[in-house]
């Protein structure tokens, strides 16, 4: 359904019955765009933020026992889940997701945040986090980076490395259909069923849809350290250096994407002992759709011990 020349909107009927998928949609408009999030439980807020080509649906696994802790808010992304969608590639930028975050979280008004990242949640939501330290207790990092293009040293050696992820991001912007639950279950270790790939197909009727999805991997600062988003990824880095709450890591052991990304975090951020970084063991890139249970066992059991 078009809401305008300029903005898509999915039709309701496609997000009926989706499995394991019961929360009542909340919404808040910024800037002219619908923005989908969901909200269950009370007390200090735990914010989700997903990753590509997902949506909140992504966490869906994982609220009813966060919600014990404190109240889950997990929004949609521009151009993903129940949020509106813009029609062109060049209408995405970092500053544009960013900004939007940004809005969001004062809308609400929150406070006292536990951050919950993985894959473009961490790049977005980090950069965020480390620009507002005093908005947050604490952080959840899965299977995330923060790139900020290619260092000084072996060139050759960082092309190699980075050269899988350039293929991905010509893929996307490039492939005439974009197969978003076929990239979904690729990145799973457990096997997703075909109800489930019907959920991460459902926000995209057909491929006008999809330019947020080809968008993001275009954002990524994988080479020039002048790319766009590359001033926002730095910045968090230093940033977070300085960074004074608690910080739980979790990293999958199936993940080719992220694989040791986990490093950089125990190494930028003050007071994170690595002995403590938990491995989830037989989960993909999309760590909560493979184990969302256990890992909010886990998110709970680490905000008992300082909340």
């Amino acid at each position: 359904m078009s809401m305008s020349a300029s903005i898509l909107r999915t039709p309701d009927e496609r997000f009926e019955n989706l499995n394991g998928f019961n929360f009542a949609p909340h919404y808040m408009e910024i800037d002219g765009k619908r923005i989908h999030y969901i909200t269950e439980g009370e007390g200090d807020p735990i914010l989700c933020l997903h990753g590509e080509p997902s949506w909140c649906y992504l966490y869906r696994k994982m609220i009813p026992t966060l919600q014990q802790q404190g109240k889950v808010i997990a929004p949609d992304f521009i151009g993903f889940g129940k949020s509106d969608k813009l029609p062109k590639i060049s209408d995405y930028s970092f500053k544009l997701h960013y900004d939007m975050l940004h809005q969001f979280i004062e809308k609400l008004q929150l406070k006292n945040i536990t951050l919950v990242v993985q894959d473009w949640g961490g790049l977005i939501g980090l950069s965020y986090a480390a620009d507002h330290p005093e908005k947050f207790k604490g952080l959840v990092i899965m299977n995330t980076g923060l790139p900020s293009g290619m260092k000084k040293g072996n060139i050759f050696t960082q092309f190699k490395r980075a050269l899988p992820f350039l293929i991905w991001q010509n893929y996307a912007r490039f492939v005439p259909k974009l197969r978003v639950s076929k990239i979904v279950a690729s990145g799973c270790a457990v096997f997703v069923t075909d109800d489930i790939k019907k959920a991460y197909d459902a926000p995209f009727p057909d491929e006008s849809y999809k330019a947020g999805a080809r968008a993001f991997p275009l954002l990524v600062p994988s080479m020039s350290t002048q790319h766009p988003s590359a001033v926002y990824t730095a910045r968090a880095k230093e940033k977070l250096a300085q960074w004074p709450h608690p910080v739980l890591i979790m990293f999958s052991d199936k993940d080719p994407i992220t694989r040791g990304q986990f490093r950089l975090f125990e190494k930028i951020i003050p007071g994170v002992d690595p002995s403590k970084t938990i491995t989830i063991q037989g989960a993909g890139h999309f760590l909560q759709e493979d184990k969302g249970e256990e890992i909010a066992e886990n998110i709970v059991k680490w905000l008992q011990s300082f909340s």
